[in-house]
């Protein structure tokens, strides 16, 4: 059974920075392609970065130059660290991974979500 279990949300003020963390079971994630989405309240969910199985990374054009995907293969988990971050990131953040992703941001092509942090980008 896939998990997968993101942590590290909260309120921040803007300009400030938080790291997700995505802990995976059941699948490891340097044979997959795992991605961070996020949802704002009213608005559908968008993608923001991924990571491939070879570790070739994709951000959004509202992630470039302020966000950063990583993995940990001996941990079994993949981080979004956020800097620079606005008030236009808050959102709950999803961690989501796929066999079939490939190299897209594609809510639809992913299999396997996690429960969603909440970040809160407010002064």
């Amino acid at each position: 059974q896939v998990q997968l279990v993101e942590s590290g949300g909260g309120l921040v003020q803007p300009g400030g920075s938080l790291r997700l963390s995505c802990e995976a079971s059941g699948v490891a994630l340097d044979l997959v392609t795992t991605a961070w989405f996020r949802q704002a309240l009213g608005k559908e969910r968008e993608g923001v970065s991924l990571m491939t199985s070879d570790g070739r990374s994709s951000y959004a054009d509202s992630a470039k130059g302020r966000f950063t995907i990583s993995r940990d293969n001996a941990e079994n988990t993949i981080y979004l660290q956020m800097n620079s971050l606005r008030p236009d990131d808050t959102a709950v953040y999803y961690c989501a991974s796929s066999y079939r992703a490939s190299f897209y941001l594609l809510p639809s092509l992913y299999d396997y979500w996690g429960q969603g942090t909440q970040v809160t980008v407010s002064s």
